[in-house]
């Protein structure tokens, strides 16, 4: 890319290669050996690898995968239309009661209301046709008169 005389070209240097080194085992003591149920412990698996090492370790068990949560035998969206039903029932049987009584109210004011113009009526009537004596005012009485243009003749 870049001729190799030029001040851009990249420098050429040796490329390092790392390889890690191992550290030997600490010298430690042996851990303790707790007394174990046979079939409690994890099982250990040797495996021998192509190279031929050795390759020791705790087998693992396949993940178990969590149980599916159980559906209800009803969906919750039917329960809910359900009991909107039954609260709708309710509701209209309220305002069935509601205008029953409105009904029943109004009727009892009209029969009131009729009951009170035939009491108040009657007592009118009697008030006027009663025959207790004449309380003042002149009687006259017409025996054989003759009108004659508009004069009275008596």
């Amino acid at each position: 890319m870049y001729p190799e005389n030029t001040p851009h070209a990249p420098a050429h240097r040796a490329v390092e290669v790392h390889h890690p080194t191992p550290y030997p085992p600490a010298a430690m003591a042996p851990a303790p050996v707790v007394p174990m149920q046979p079939g409690t412990g994890p099982s250990v698996a040797s495996v021998v690898l192509p190279n031929g090492r050795v390759v020791t370790g705790y087998s693992l068990s396949p993940m178990q995968p969590e149980p599916l949560a159980t559906k209800p035998p009803v969906s919750r969206a039917a329960v809910n239309v359900a009991l909107g039903g039954v609260g709708f029932l309710a509701v209209c049987g309220g305002l069935l009661l509601l205008t029953t009584f409105i009904t029943a109210l109004t009727a009892l004011v009209t029969q009131l209301i009729v009951l009170a113009a035939v009491i108040f009526g009657g007592w009118i009537a009697v008030q006027i046709f009663s025959s207790r004596g004449h309380q003042g005012g002149t009687t006259v009485n017409i025996r054989k008169a003759t009108f004659k243009r508009n004069h009275f003749h008596g």
